[in-house]
């Protein structure tokens, strides 16, 4: 679903009234706690909740200035030439905004149960570089993910191929890339294997390439030239959906009984339906030249 100026308008707004809601409270529990002290002689524990709320929310308001600064910049300086929902530094400022605010959390409930915040942050430290060593190779896809995201290699919704898996990117996240093939087949692949692959990214020439490999017995009598002319005239139905010149037979191998084949087009627009009802065209003429029929 494509991002319009008034999805955008209407999302930006909603998170500054979720912004001047949480500035109103942590005003509110900050005037609490200056004009009602004595409260807290009788009441403990509300002493410790408006101290971890208003820790919690001090942290959380700092991240969602910062996050509304950072938007507001970033969508002007690119023009919102490209939908926000696939930008991927939009999707890694979301992401590092949700692990600083799930740690704040963390902190503001050591605060509520009476935690030594200082020997707690001194003993997470010691924990933290022991946990790094046995997960190194976690921390590493985490690392490689947010290198992902920050760049503008891979974009969601992208068409890319890493090895032999292809398909279009439905979501990157701290620990691996989702891909959805043309079967509709969710895939999975871990950000440590994107980041050292060889990855194919055919939505940055904003064409879609066919291809599609098969073999020929010599059994029915073919030539080359005439295969590719059946071929073409199979899609002239299609001729507006493909680059007439980008069509290409290619001779892979030639064995004794058989000879690999390979066929070729570029599609200036991806669009899932037409690609298929060409490639069916292409599948139906090749397997009719199999057989023999003319």
């Amino acid at each position: 679903m494509m991002v319009t100026d008034k999805t955008y308008k209407n999302a930006n707004r909603r998170e500054r009234v979720i912004f001047l809601v949480k500035l109103l409270v942590y005003l509110g529990i900050v005037y609490f706690n200056l004009e009602h002290p004595p409260v807290y002689d009788k009441f403990t524990w509300l002493f410790k909740l408006t101290n971890a709320l208003s820790f919690f929310l001090g942290a959380n308001l700092v991240i969602s200035l910062a996050w509304l600064v950072i938007l507001s910049w970033y969508t002007r300086r690119r023009n919102r030439q490209r939908p926000i929902e696939k930008d991927n530094f939009i999707l890694g400022i979301n992401r590092i905004s949700s692990v600083l605010n799930t740690l704040f959390l963390l902190l503001a409930i050591t605060i509520f149960f009476g935690v030594d915040l200082l020997r707690l942050v001194t003993s997470i430290t010691i924990v933290a570089a022991a946990i790094a060593l046995l997960t190194k190779d976690y921390i590493t896809n985490m690392i490689n993910g947010l290198i992902i995201m920050f760049s503008d290699q891979l974009s969601l919704g992208d068409h890319i191929r890493i090895g032999e898996v292809k398909g279009r990117v439905m979501d990157i996240t701290l620990i691996n890339v989702v891909l959805q093939n043309d079967d509709d087949d969710i895939i999975i692949i871990p950000n440590s294997v994107v980041f050292t692959s060889t990855v194919l990214n055919q939505s940055k020439q904003n064409i879609r390439k066919l291809t599609i490999e098969f073999e020929l017995d010599h059994k029915h009598p073919f030539t080359i030239r005439g295969v590719e002319d059946r071929l073409k005239r199979s899609i002239d139905a299609y001729s507006r959906s493909y680059t007439p010149e980008s069509f290409s037979l290619k001779t892979i191998e030639i064995k004794k009984d058989f000879v690999q084949f390979k066929v070729q087009l570029l599609m200036p627009q991806t669009n899932k339906e037409t690609e298929r009802l060409i490639r069916r065209a292409l599948n139906t003429e090749i397997m009719a030249i199999a057989e023999g029929v003319n």
